[in-house]
Formats: C-alpha cells, sequence, structure tokens
C-alpha cells in the first residue's frame, strides 16, 4: 500500500518536472506576443481620470480572464478535432489587429476623420464620462482575446505531443500568467504618478533622493503613456503581420529575402490600411444610403 503511494508521488513528480521544463519553453515562445500584449493593454488602460484607472482596469482584467476561460477548452477541442479551424479564426483576429493599427495611424493623421473618442473632452458629464469607459473597455476586451487567442495557440503549439494533462496545465499557466503578469505590471505604469505623490508626501524634509525620485515617476508618467500609445501600435502591426506571415504561405514566401520583422510589420500594415478603407468606405455608403 505505501509502496503505491510512493509510486503515486513519483510519478506526480515527474510530471511536474515536465510540466516546469514546458512551461519554461512555452514562456521562452510566448514571451514576444507578451510583450506586445503588455504595450497595447498598458495604452488602452490608459488616460482615465486617476480615481477610475483601477476599476477600469480591473474590469479588463475580468474580461481578460473570461477570455481565457472561453478561449482554451474551445483550443483544446479544435487542436484535436478540427485544427484548421485555428488558422481561420487567427486571420480573422489578426485582420481585426491590423485594422486597429491602422486606426490609430489613421486617426493621429486625421483626427476628425474617425468617430473615435481618443480623449476626454472638457465639460462632458459623468454619465458621457461611463459611456465612454465602457466602449473602451469593451474595445480593450475585444483586443485581448484576439492576443490570449495568439498567446494561447502558440503554447500549445510549444507542447504538442505531449500528454493532454500537461497540455492543459502548461497553456492554462501561460494563460493565467498572460492576464495577471501584463494587468499586474500595467496597474504599476498607471499608478506612478500616485506612487511618486506618495513619496513627496512622505519626505518630511521636502528635499532629498525620495522627493527627487517621486517628482521622476510623476513627470514621467505622460512620456511613458505617450511612449506606450506608440509602442502599442506598432504592436498591433506586427502582431497582425506576424499571424499572416506564418499562418499564410502567400505571405510568407512573399519577399523570401527581407528580414521577417520588416515583412511583418509590412504585410499588417497594408492589410490594416485595406481593412480601415474598406469600413470607412462602407461607413460613408450607409451614410449615403440613409440620408
Amino acid at each position: 500500500m505505501a509502496s503505491g503511494i510512493f509510486a503515486v508521488l513519483d510519478d506526480i513528480a515527474a510530471i511536474m518536472d515536465d510540466v516546469a521544463m514546458m512551461s519554461k519553453v512555452a514562456a521562452r515562445k510566448t514571451a514576444g506576443i507578451l510583450g506586445d500584449d503588455l504595450a497595447v493593454n498598458a495604452e488602452k488602460a490608459s488616460g482615465f481620470a486617476s480615481s477610475r484607472e483601477l476599476p477600469v482596469l480591473w474590469a479588463i482584467s475580468k474580461g481578460s480572464l473570461l477570455n481565457k476561460v472561453v478561449i482554451l477548452p474551445i483550443a483544446f477541442l479544435l487542436t484535436a478535432f478540427l485544427p484548421v479551424a485555428i488558422t481561420v479564426i487567427l486571420i480573422l483576429g489578426g485582420i481585426y489587429l491590423a485594422y486597429e493599427g491602422a486606426e490609430k495611424i489613421f486617426h493621429f493623421f486625421f483626427p476628425d476623420k474617425l468617430d473615435v473618442p481618443s480623449k476626454f473632452k472638457e465639460g462632458i458629464t459623468e454619465t458621457e464620462i461611463l459611456e465612454i469607459e465602457k466602449g473602451r473597455v469593451k474595445a480593450a476586451i475585444v483586443t485581448d482575446f484576439i492576443l490570449s487567442i495568439e498567446i494561447v495557440i502558440i503554447a500549445l503549439g510549444s507542447v504538442v505531443g505531449k500528454p493532454l494533462l500537461s497540455q492543459i496545465i502548461v497553456v492554462s499557466f501561460i494563460a493565467l500568467l498572460a492576464t495577471v503578469g501584463v494587468y499586474g505590471i500595467v496597474a504599476l505604469i498607471v499608478r506612478m504618478d500616485e506612487a511618486g505623490y506618495k513619496l513627496i508626501e512622505s519626505s518630511k524634509k521636502k528635499k532629498g533622493f525620495i522627493v527627487w525620485f517621486g517628482n521622476l515617476l510623476v513627470n514621467a508618467l505622460p512620456y511613458v503613456i505617450r511612449a506606450l500609445s506608440v509602442i502599442g501600435t506598432i504592436a498591433l502591426i506586427f502582431v497582425s503581420g506576424g499571424i499572416f506571415v506564418h499562418n499564410l504561405d502567400f505571405f510568407h514566401n512573399l519577399f523570401p529575402s527581407w528580414p521577417s520583422l520588416l515583412l511583418e510589420f509590412t504585410v499588417g500594415l497594408i492589410i490594416g490600411f485595406i481593412a480601415l478603407f474598406i469600413v470607412l468606405g462602407a461607413k460613408w455608403v450607409w451614410k449615403k444610403f440613409r440620408s
């Protein structure tokens, strides 16, 4: 009886060793997309009133966890019974990410051409603010859903051929890391200024290293947010382009002599603007039809 228990424990230990090793491999393979996820979501979670930053971030985090709960079982089932559906889903998600990145670029050069509220205007009511927040949270959760699919698929690809239990544990761990780790860092970024104010207030002499560091955090936040906005937009283009290049032979073999990063960015940018102009054209036609 005792020997049987020890044998089971030995098997569990062996499984956990395999899981730890596979988790390291999966984490390395998803590190790039996790970095892009961080940049995109930090940009999505910024721009709110200080008192609303954490509630908004918590709402996005809950949506992200729900995304993983939905994606994981579907991904395991599709991988087992209909693997081609994974590619189709990735391509559709890539088109949306490319569109979102192109929309941000277009909005930067033509701010009056889109109906996307990038900033809160002065004089709007609290109800209008909450409506804008609700829309931005929804958009952030949709973007997270697509990035989560990419993360789960890459993690699954690193454990192909392994026992089902090991696959479930490893991919679930990476998915959880993608939410807890990414949004934990995002929370630290968006609360930089509050941490800086606390440090300044805690100093009795109102000078010295603590005050200097507090001022640094406060003054650096706007630049960090602007940088993350740019990085997040570039990340959307790169991620979408990577989806097309890695899953469609036409794009993969389009310019074989090009560096992969240049090819992915170019493909993502072109497809993004094609999708954007189709959407803008459809809106224009619909507006003309209604009038």
